[in-house]
């Protein structure tokens, strides 16, 4: 059987010299979503960023355990010269080298060596793992949700994210299946679906959210989106083999174009949902829509509420913007329809 990436806790953020925040959002999407499980920064001399976590030098990486985990995105996802002794070091101590960068920590000598001397592992997660199957399209017992949307980088994973928690908080059984680079650092395992060869795409889908107890909710970052001709088909892929019970709509309310094509228009909302809903029924004839999630940052705040309201007259569901609403009219309305 496949597995997904799992990764080894606790983290200690690497930093480097980056020095725009911009720059540091895997950083700090580790440290929002997953504080119990970072204990330090590791900054250079001139680093201005700073996750509000201790700060730890070089010579003192032999203290930790777990993973050093890159938190810096940086532009064309190198591994910058600079970096290389820190993490050398850090492999030589013993610990994971984790990275979602273009380049591979693997296919660094200096950190191969390293590696073989320590026992420590090289991982980076946009390589997929080995044999992933074709997907069949059967269906497994358990819950899924699947975040959609209207556009690329409107906020799926914060979603998805957000839902994982709230249900935590209604007592409910629920685990974030991450599928993007940073989603996997936060969660400790998952599949980069972008990565995947197209053919296995709905494959790893499936191992992503295996076979569940019938009570137990899979929520799945979402990736691309259905109408973006760029990226339409990693998010097929996902919606067929996530085989989702539930989607969720996600939507930045101060988009006209798609991103990077903005002469293509926005879906409206009621068709991105019309069309997620079609093919979704391909693998799950019972797909149904619970929510929308709408980032409101990029509007005036006074037309905010008035929006959201238009939205949800719009298309009959729960409409919030998570950073400010929460999720839980979403979760409402999914008990309401389970009663």
């Amino acid at each position: 059987m496949t597995t997904t990436h799992q990764l080894k806790q606790p983290y200690t953020v690497f930093l480097g010299d980056v020095s725009e925040a911009g720059y540091a959002k895997t950083g700090f999407g580790l440290a929002h979503w997953r504080p119990d499980v970072c204990v330090a920064q590791l900054r250079f001399e001139g680093c201005r960023v700073d996750l509000g976590l201790p700060d730890i030098a070089v010579d003192d990486l032999k203290q930790q355990q777990g993973s050093l985990v890159i938190g810096v995105a940086s532009r064309g996802g190198i591994i910058a010269d600079s970096w290389i002794p820190a993490l050398v070091r850090a492999a030589e101590s013993g610990l994971d080298i984790v990275a979602g960068t273009h380049v591979r920590v693997a296919d660094i000598p200096e950190l191969q060596a390293a590696a073989r001397r320590s026992g420590a592992r090289l991982i980076d997660v946009r390589v997929p793992p080995p044999s992933i199957p074709v997907g069949t399209g059967e269906r497994r017992p358990g819950k899924r949700l699947l975040t959609v949307g209207t556009d690329c980088a409107v906020g799926k994973k914060y979603t998805a994210l957000a839902l994982e928690r709230a249900m935590h908080e209604r007592g409910m059984d629920a685990t974030f299946r991450a599928s993007g680079q940073t989603g996997i650092m936060i969660a400790g395992s998952g599949i980069a679906i972008d990565a995947v060869v197209c053919d296995f795409t709905s494959g790893a889908a499936e191992q992503l959210s295996p076979a569940a107890d019938d009570n137990h909710w899979d929520v799945i970052e979402g990736q691309g989106a259905l109408h973006h001709p760029s990226y339409g088909g990693v998010s097929l892929g996902l919606l067929h083999g996530s085989q989702p019970d539930a989607i969720v709509l996600c939507h930045d309310a101060s988009r006209e174009g798609l991103l990077g094509l903005e002469q293509f228009p926005l879906p409206g909302l009621n068709d991105a949902i019309a069309s997620n809903i079609e093919n979704g029924r391909i693998t799950n004839p019972d797909i149904r829509c619970v929510g929308v999630s709408v980032n409101t940052s990029g509007i005036d705040p006074a037309r905010r509420e008035a929006l959201l309201a238009e939205y949800q007259q719009e298309t009959g569901l729960p409409c919030v913007d998570p950073l400010i609403d929460g999720v839980g009219p979403i979760i409402d309305f999914i008990a309401e329809e389970e009663q």
